[in-house]
């Protein structure tokens, strides 16, 4: 993406919903001062496209969202134009409320994307895609909601291999059986199927309908958990349930033998990079660290 930084701001607010400064030119500002990053904000809130509300303390960390102009102008840019985004929170009380889990949410991609530029992989601000929908019955409002879909290339000696993963961000508000619960929902978006519309039958001899997902990726996308905010020992219990649901549920450990499936704390993520060897594999008898790429 070759636009201005201006342009790329926008493009990063409306795709992640909120981002504080720091986040912002660590997405946006290759090879430029920080200080220049936030002379684009300022500008874009004189211009009444932006606004911020202050995070916490020090009061001066200030967390960014786009307003209901800056929403409008973002889904005519053609990065987002196929993009369904959500709606962004303008209230500050409820900007405030989202905050933690969006902000999780984020770091993990900038672990992946600060990874990315080391090793020279083709991984961008918008190679990241928050809350992905995809529906799990045809009659009912079920639905798989993955935190977010990440697109990534690397580029290796024996070439180009092209990877993507559904990302789920705990940070330990959830009970540990709920957490692992998820693979089940992941088991369930693997198998389903769409049936004929009602009062319609399947034609004699026609084929039967492929699944689901192969409308939206060429392979199933690997699942990662990320799991961050509580003790290590806490963190490390939920990775213990997380392989525990995938040897012992039938419908999660049929997507464990189809689907590679890891588990990873936030911080280590950001210390070493993804490709490091600090993910747990969620299946098999094997718990040996490895990278992302590695599951």
């Amino acid at each position: 993406m070759t636009e201005t930084p201006t342009y790329l701001l926008v493009a990063c607010l409306a795709q992640h919903r909120l981002a504080t400064t720091d986040q912002l030119h660590a997405l946006t500002g290759t090879g430029r001062s920080p200080n220049a990053t936030r002379l684009h904000l300022q500008r874009l809130r004189e211009q009444q496209l932006a606004d911020h509300v202050f995070l916490g303390r020090p009061s001066s960390r200030r967390l960014w969202y786009l307003t209901a102009a800056g929403r409008e102008l973002a889904q005519q840019l053609p990065e987002l134009r196929d993009q369904d985004l959500p709606a962004a929170p303008t209230e500050q009380t409820t900007v405030r409320l989202r905050a933690p889990h969006t902000l999780a949410v984020l770091r993990t991609h900038l672990a992946f994307l600060a990874d990315a530029r080391r090793h020279g992989d083709d991984y961008g601000p918008l190679d990241w895609t928050p809350e992905v929908y995809h529906r799990l019955s045809e009659s009912r409002a079920e639905a798989l909601v993955a935190d977010a879909l990440l697109r990534y290339t690397a580029n290796q000696p024996g070439g180009r291999t092209q990877l993507r993963a559904f990302v789920e961000v705990d940070r330990a508000t959830m009970s540990s059986e709920r957490l692992a619960a998820k693979l089940m929902t992941y088991a369930r978006f693997l198998d389903h199927t769409p049936l004929p519309a009602p009062g319609q039958r399947r034609a004699a001899g026609a084929r039967q309908a492929h699944p689901t997902w192969m409308r939206y990726y060429p392979v199933f996308p690997r699942v990662l958990f990320v799991l961050t905010d509580a003790k290590p020992t806490t963190l490390n219990n939920r990775i213990h349930d997380l392989r525990a649901m995938a040897a012992g549920n039938p419908m999660a450990a049929r997507l464990a033998r189809k689907v590679p499936l890891g588990a990873a704390i936030l911080e280590e993520l950001e210390a070493h990079g993804p490709s490091a060897p600090v993910w747990t594999p969620l299946a098999g008898d094997d718990t040996t660290a490895r990278g992302w790429t590695g599951l």
